[in-house]
């Protein structure tokens, strides 16, 4: 989940959806999103070219789901220090736009890949308000299925945000916003009135690539 990403400028210009409400190939990501969301256990992933979607597209998903060819540039120490992901967790991300402020958030078991919530797009939002409602959506949801299970964001903000019980944004509330902060509040609420076991951990990119619930836009 970094800062810096975006829903203006596509990495993937290219959608295959091999199991989704309609599979099949999609030339942008809001086409591929209807064919995902609310569909349990969806397999998809995006393409830089139509050839490769298209080979993609005809073959077994499991030779493309969920893998990417990352090769981490740290030490072999550091890789040992920092160790592996426990796939029995939930990892969170979101995405925001920089020309239109839509602010879209979810959460993915990554031992499967499987997408457990997709919330978005809202209105006039920023990035770390949506890391920040991610992370609180999957502790609401692991509280309510009585799991210890970590969870996984790549944002130092938010993660911060959570710890502190406050959601220090400077983005300012409007008409166009209303539901966005009005989650907001709610998730500041839910953080002073609950208690959770489960830890909120570090995804580290650097060392496991990019973050496996990544909307795949930047």
């Amino acid at each position: 989940m970094k800062i810096k990403k975006t829903m203006g400028k596509e990495k993937n210009k290219y959608y295959v959806v091999w199991q989704g409400a309609k599979p099949g190939i999609y030339s942008n990501w809001s086409e591929c999103q209807k064919q995902i969301n609310g569909y349990p256990n969806a397999k998809y992933k995006g393409f830089k070219t139509h050839n490769a979607a298209l080979k993609a597209f005809s073959e077994d998903y499991q030779n493309y789901w969920g893998k990417d060819s990352f090769e981490s540039t740290l030490t072999k120490d550091e890789l040992i220090r920092i160790g592996s992901p426990i796939d029995n967790s939930i990892v969170v991300d979101a995405a925001c736009s920089s020309k239109t402020n839509l602010v879209e958030y979810k959460g993915i078991y990554l031992k499967t890949r499987e997408i457990l919530f997709s919330k978005g797009p809202y209105e006039d939002g920023t990035n770390n308000i949506g890391e920040f409602l991610a992370i609180v959506h999957a502790l609401g949801y692991l509280k309510l299925n009585n799991s210890k299970i970590p969870v996984y964001s790549d944002s130092i903000y938010a993660i911060a945000w959570v710890r502190d019980k406050e959601a220090r944004t400077n983005h300012q509330r409007n008409n166009n916003n209303k539901k966005l902060f009005e989650m907001i509040d709610r998730a500041v609420y839910w953080l002073k009135t609950n208690k959770y076991p489960n830890k909120i951990l570090k995804w580290e990119t650097r060392a496991w690539g990019e973050n496996p619930a990544d909307f795949g836009r930047k």
